[in-house]
């Protein structure tokens, strides 16, 4: 599955357009992660727990949207994006989201 952020995939033509594709993931934070990230706040340089927890997130989140699109037959995603959004205090939500198409 060939996925990009760009309206169309470079030297392929599209045949149809299958529709908008989405996936999300929650993750929260965990308290013996925030009490070292805490500490790295203190001291300065990069949170690499979070780090890690939103790589993860936009991991599962882009595996999630390429199995829609799937299972609509495309052969790719073309216009991806990403959002976040707080869904309490501690917890966020990761959406990867763009448009299933079938190629030549």
């Amino acid at each position: 599955m060939i996925v990009t952020t760009t309206e169309t995939v470079p030297g392929r033509e599209t045949t149809a357009v299958l529709g908008v594709v989405r996936g999300n993931t929650i993750r929260a934070r965990n308290v013996g992660r925030d009490i070292t990230q805490s500490l790295r706040n203190i001291a300065g340089g990069e949170l690499k727990a979070y780090t890690t927890l939103m790589i993860d997130a936009r991991d599962e989140a882009t595996d999630r949207m390429e199995a829609e699109a799937g299972e609509l037959g495309a052969d790719a995603v073309v216009n991806v994006r990403y959002v976040t959004a707080e869904i309490t205090n501690g917890a966020a939500e990761l959406l990867a989201y763009g448009t299933a198409v079938e190629l030549d």
